[in-house]
């Protein structure tokens, strides 16, 4: 529940503070006063997204901050343990800043906690009905979500959800490989036919190289003989050539060496130059000889470096890249042969997937269509002590159905769920968005928070304009039903109709006031005469009449402090 509520800043609020107590709490005032200011702190305190114009007018920062006692609700302080939040006699202070230049920032206790995880862990702790929920209840979404906490489907939808969008996810994966089945069929005839194409060509790593060498001798085969023969006529021997001169030097030198060794040396090195000079005269003759002039093999090797350099231009700048091209190609097409088996591998998983999710959501709707006829009756119930006493009210949980008319799984499920009513009797029963007035919608709205709330262990009710719509004997029965829904949980309601007000055990009056030549909002609790004069007030605008306080004196007799 929540014990206290602390405000600085905020709006026509410069500072606030206001204890509440066990049971029903009732603020009012008078339009204008700062009722909705109350809301829309606690809703920061919800996890609301701030806005820095709620900032008071020269003030830098609004601080809102509530304490909230845990007592018995063992959801909100195991989400604490799991977040490593340790509460104080089970109870946590949450303190929400929000400032008007940077980020502002949220505690529970002393721990800092993003927007969302406050907005998670405070859906344990209180309910905060807006006004925003009137229309949110037309909305046939937002039945499924009411359905679904009732029967306590909440987790298993969202896994539901995850299944599903991991389905899709397959599916589109799958779509994706038959759409792209052409292009994986053209790429498939373009490496083949590039694999047969080298293959055929049988390249060889130098090969390129040995045969520019060859091209370039055959080529020029008249001018390499005929320089050949030249080199031949200079040296040999037997032509009268450079190695005949040195063997003649030769002998001269063995004079020489023999009358005076000075010049051993000399004569030593003049012996390696003939050995070495004889020795290329050899190889000359032998490259000579082994040289033979074909124009057929100089056609063939013009063709070959012609099919080689076509490869490059296609496949790669050298043979080597040529090479390599190929091994790819055979990796890509070793790739695309298990396409089929990835397809099916695919496939499978889909089939798989779709009856998985056929099969969770079948047991959803099951145990949706068994919650709906429970919460539907439950409303019922309420809604006929609420001033409708032969309204009818239903949960209705439908096929989705595709495009085909053919049943359909969504992210949610197999159902489509609708709240209907008939208001009055021997109606039909029809859509909520079709035939319910304000008041109508606020007595459903009432119904369903009260039935979820026999159901979980939120331990605060706080409503804003539940009463919107309303007046009269209904409006009696609403606050009759709000003190008995206070017997069991905390409840604050922010109100305008004096029947409801003189039900609570708590009656807080909000009001405006001068300070410092400014306009602020403040709070008394009341009792006694000032709470006459407020009912008064609330009756018919006049709280000194004797009529109105008369009839206020009734009501806190028969409903309120008298009772």
């Amino acid at each position: 529940m929540l014990e206290d509520l602390s405000i600085q800043n905020y709006a026509l609020i410069d500072r606030l503070a206001i204890n509440f107590c066990t049971g029903f709490n009732v603020l009012t005032g008078e339009t204008g006063a700062g009722k909705s200011i109350l809301a829309g702190a606690l809703s920061l305190l919800h996890g609301a997204r701030a806005d820095t114009a709620s900032i008071r007018t020269g003030a830098e920062e609004a601080r809102v901050s509530g304490v909230f006692n845990l007592q018995g609700n063992s959801e909100a302080l195991a989400w604490l343990n799991e977040h490593g939040i340790e509460p104080e006699d089970d109870a946590v202070i949450i303190r929400r800043t929000v400032k008007r230049a940077g980020r502002g920032s949220i505690y529970i206790q002393n721990a800092p906690v993003t927007r969302a995880d406050l907005e998670e862990f405070t859906g344990l702790v209180f309910d905060l009905h807006g006004q925003h929920e009137h229309q949110s209840l037309l909305a046939a979404e937002q039945h499924r979500v009411l359905l679904d906490r009732y029967a306590g489907l909440e987790e298993r939808v969202e896994q539901l959800g995850r299944q599903f969008s991991e389905l899709s996810a397959l599916k589109r994966r799958y779509d994706r490989m038959l759409s792209g089945e052409r292009e994986r069929q053209r790429e498939m005839d373009i490496l083949e036919f590039a694999v047969r194409e080298i293959d055929a060509a049988a390249l060889l790593p130098d090969e390129e190289e040995q045969l520019q060498t060859e091209k370039r001798i055959l080529s020029q085969h008249e001018k390499l003989f005929g320089a050949l023969d030249e080199i031949y006529a200079q040296l040999a021997e037997n032509r009268g050539g450079a190695v005949g001169q040195l063997r003649a030097a030769r002998h001269a030198m063995d004079t020489v060496v023999q009358i005076d060794d000075g010049l051993s040396t000399q004569a030593k090195r003049l012996d390696d130059l003939f050995f070495e000079l004889e020795d290329v005269v050899d190889t000359v003759r032998d490259y000579q000889s082994s040289v033979n002039f074909s124009s057929e093999r100089l056609e063939q090797c013009e063709d070959r470096l012609a099919l080689i350099h076509r490869l490059q231009k296609k496949y790669g700048a050298t043979v080597a890249d040529v090479l390599d091209y190929l091994e790819e190609a055979r990796q890509q097409l070793a790739g695309f042969e298990t396409w089929e088996d990835d397809k099916a591998a695919l496939q499978q998983q889909i089939t798989e997937g779709e009856r998985a999710l056929l099969t969770s959501a079948r047991e959803i709707s099951a145990e949706r269509k068994h919650a709906a006829a429970e919460l539907g009756t439950s409303i019922e119930a309420i809604i006929n002590t609420l001033g409708m006493a032969k309204a009818r009210f239903s949960v209705a949980v439908e096929a989705r159905e595709s495009a085909s008319g053919k049943p359909s799984c969504g992210a949610t499920g197999l159902d489509l769920v609708s709240f209907r009513i008939a208001a009055n009797q021997g109606e039909p029963l029809k859509e909520l968005k079709d035939i319910a007035s304000g008041g109508e919608i606020s007595r459903v709205m009432l119904a369903i928070k009260t039935v979820l709330a026999q159901n979980d262990h939120i331990q605060a009710l706080v409503f804003d304009e539940i009463d919107a719509g309303i007046g009269g004997e209904v409006a009696i029965a609403v606050g009759t039903h709000l003190h008995l829904l206070s017997q069991h949980k905390q409840v604050l309601c922010i109100t305008h109709l004096a029947s409801i007000a003189v039900r609570a055990d708590n009656h807080i009056k909000v009001e405006k006031a001068p300070k410092d030549n400014r306009t602020v909002t403040r709070i008394d609790l009341i009792s006694g005469q000032q709470r006459v004069e407020e009912i008064a007030r609330m009756l018919a605008g006049d709280r000194t009449g004797k009529t109105s306080r008369t009839h206020a004196e009734e009501l806190l007799a028969k409903y309120g402090e008298g009772r």
